[in-house]
C-alpha cells in the first residue's frame, strides 16, 4: 500500500505524560492524515487548526472524568472541546490502551490511533447516541485508520 501524504494544516501538541513507547510523530501523523479525508477537513476551522494530545494514566482519566463528566469511573479517552482555531484536547489513558490492545488481539500503537481518530472526531462534532450516528463514526474512523495504514482487527468497532 503506498502511504497516504499529510495535506492537512492540523497542528498536534502532544504530551507523553507516562513515558509510553510512542513516537510523538506517529500521534501527529495518524490526526494530521485525518484531514484528507473531506469531511473531517471540512470541519476543521481553519487552515492551522490545532488539538493537544494528553497520553497519561488510568488514575488521572479517572479524576479527569470525575471532574468534567461527573462520572467516577475509569474510560480509555476523554474530548475536550476548544474554541477558535484550537479544535480541543484529548486526554488519553496509556494503560487503557494496552489493555485493550490485548484484549481485542491488536497493537497498542493501532488502539492508539483508533483513541486519537475518535477523539478527533468527537471534537469536531459527531458522536454516537443513535445507531446512524454510531455508524457515520465507525465509518469514518476506519476512512482515517486506513488512511494511516492501520487495520483494524474483526469486531474491533
Amino acid at each position: 500500500m503506498t502511504a497516504v501524504p499529510e495535506r492537512s494544516h492540523l497542528a498536534v501538541d502532544f504530551v507523553n505524560a507516562v513515558r509510553a513507547p510512542v513516537a510523538p510523530a506517529y500521534v501527529r501523523s495518524v490526526l494530521r492524515k485525518s484531514g484528507n479525508l473531506p469531511e473531517v477537513a471540512a470541519r476543521l476551522p481553519a487552515e492551522q487548526a490545532t488539538v493537544a494530545v494528553r497520553l497519561t494514566d488510568d488514575v488521572e482519566l479517572r479524576r479527569l472524568h470525575r471532574e468534567y463528566s461527573g462520572e467516577d469511573s475509569i474510560t480509555d479517552v476523554l474530548s475536550f472541546a476548544g474554541t477558535g482555531d484550537h479544535v480541543g484536547d484529548l486526554a488519553i489513558s496509556w494503560e487503557a490502551v494496552v489493555r485493550q490492545a490485548a484484549r481485542n488481539r491488536y497493537t497498542p500503537q493501532g488502539e492508539l490511533a483508533l483513541l486519537c481518530v475518535h477523539g478527533l472526531l468527537h471534537l469536531l462534532g459527531w458522536d454516537h447516541t443513535s445507531r446512524a450516528e454510531t455508524a457515520e463514526m465507525r465509518r469514518l474512523t476506519t476512512a482515517v485508520l486506513a488512511l494511516s495504514e492501520v487495520a483494524l482487527p474483526p469486531g474491533r468497532l
